[in-house]
């Protein structure tokens, strides 16, 4: 890989573990489903001037609607409510790595496609790794927590089986339409279940409205558009392993925004679901 494509992928891989910490500034101070409805809503808004409602082609047009719905409204309203009910990040980013098996597992049960004794093995390290950190003290009265991480890669294992089949859709029109897509569900959802959205917007202040601008801005739309871009040059294969990384520089960056320290079981289990995760990563790699 080329430096200057190298250094991309690390600072989209830094990009992609800011959204969490960064998310946790904005939820504290406005409900979940109104963030997720702001963070599509400026996507669509972004990505107007370039889709100009311009439609894929007719086949591709139910697996789009679905794609938004699993990511917007499936993986970004589960990660948003986790976000409020805990008060420690790193179990929520750790747990984003599950998508990779439940990938595995969603792939084989739909695409058919095979799964290896050595895959069989990481999938099951990963959930006894989850189940690990579900007994952190912190967080293990709260099974609702560990149900929502859990959805919400579950969601995103989805979302990215269904973007498989939209790889020939342009970009800007996936994007446009997944962020019109997903807002009209969830602002409704945000009206009837948090109130008048103008009531939370009245008196936001400068850090939620750097925490919206940054997850939709420069995750979404930056780091989305950075990776289209990476793999018109390498095969995914080459690039899904550094997935495994942005949940390092997302602890990280959450130890210095937050000080949050780790606890063993945090540890442990972080290992085996982001060790797990990659391994299966190198082996995908192998096996292609």
């Amino acid at each position: 890989m080329k430096t200057s494509h190298l250094l991309l992928i690390m600072l989209i891989m830094i990009i992609y573990g800011s959204s969490y910490p960064v998310g946790k500034l904005g939820i504290d101070n406005i409900p979940p489903l109104l963030f997720s409805a702001l963070r599509v809503g400026l996507i669509f808004i972004v990505f107007i001037p370039f889709f100009k409602f311009r439609l894929p082609s007719k086949n591709l047009i139910k697996p789009l609607i679905l794609f938004s719905l699993t990511m917007g409204v499936g993986t970004y309203v589960s990660m948003y409510y986790a976000l409020e009910r805990l008060e420690i990040i790193a179990p929520i980013i750790i747990g984003a790595q599950l998508s990779i098996p439940f990938g595995i597992i969603l792939s084989s049960v739909f695409l058919r496609e095979s799964i290896t004794t050595n895959r069989a093995i990481l999938i099951l390290s990963s959930f006894i790794g989850i189940i690990i950190i579900a007994y952190d003290p912190r967080i293990i009265d709260d099974k609702i927590a560990t149900v929502l991480i859990i959805s919400m890669a579950f969601f995103y294992a989805v979302s990215n089986m269904l973007a498989r089949s939209l790889r020939d859709v342009d970009t800007s029109v996936m994007n446009g339409w997944h962020g019109i897509i997903s807002f009209v569900p969830i602002i409704l959802l945000s009206f009837y279940f948090e109130g008048n959205p103008s009531d939370h917007l009245r008196n936001i202040d400068s850090i939620t409205i750097f925490s919206v601008l940054h997850c939709a801005l420069v995750v979404s739309a930056m780091g989305h558009v950075g990776m289209f871009y990476l793999y018109k040059f390498y095969p995914v294969s080459k690039v899904l392993p550094f997935y495994s990384l942005f949940p390092i520089f997302g602890i990280l960056l959450t130890i210095i925004m937050f000080s949050e320290i780790l606890s063993v079981y945090e540890i442990i289990g972080g290992i085996m679901v982001i060790g797990s995760s990659y391994l299966i990563h190198i082996e995908n790699k192998r096996e292609r």
